[in-house]
């Protein structure tokens, strides 16, 4: 009796470890001038006609990014074999980003475009650590939450440290380092 309980369980639980694989992609996404979201591409830059919230002109900011990242997931299963796809993509919202009357000058949009660059880098992190994690099927939804979360507090962090470092683009040198460091790290990412 043991025995056969030890089988079953064995082949109950088995199920559980069968063969996930997991393809993360970047989300093809386009979007039309008509919609309130830009996707991060490399070769586009913001331009201050991006901006189209209300300034909050009690804000110690010249202009405002908000950008995330987010993922979509599809999961499969046939002949015991499950199939994760999940797809991430990058975005700017333009209706909550926001710049001040007389702000629009060249050294604060690139001072708002890292923000956005910084969003995109953690973006990529967040592909990396899904390409290396161990998915089962036991696991995939837990590790799927921890990864994120762990990857949006270190982008909150990063983005915190960019703006207090440069008090808000403010200090032109801590601006200046930042902006190599920014640069150097984009120029390492591959987003495929």
């Amino acid at each position: 009796m043991k025995y056969l309980l030890a089988c079953f369980l064995f082949f109950f639980n088995s199920s559980a470890f069968s063969q996930v694989n997991v393809i993360v992609q970047w989300n093809p996404v386009t979007a039309s001038d008509a919609t309130d979201t830009i996707y991060y591409n490399l070769a586009q830059k913001l331009d201050w006609n991006d901006f189209k919230g209300k300034p909050q002109t009690r804000s110690i900011a010249a202009a405002i990014t908000a950008s995330g990242y987010g993922y979509g997931m599809t999961m499969q299963t046939r002949n015991n074999k499950t199939n994760i796809i999940i797809n991430v993509y990058c975005f700017f919202n333009k209706n909550n980003s926001w710049v001040k009357p007389g702000m629009k000058i060249d050294y604060a949009l690139t001072h708002e475009q890292h923000h956005f660059d910084i969003t995109y880098i953690h973006a990529c992190r967040f592909v990396r650590k899904l390409r290396a994690a161990a998915f089962t099927r036991n696991n995939y939804e837990e590790l799927l939450n921890q990864i994120n979360d762990e990857t949006y507090a270190e982008l909150e962090k990063m983005q915190n440290d960019y703006d207090g470092q440069t008090k808000n683009g403010q200090l032109k040198d801590a601006q200046y380092a930042w902006n190599k460091k920014i640069d150097d790290i984009l120029s390492t990412m591959v987003t495929k």
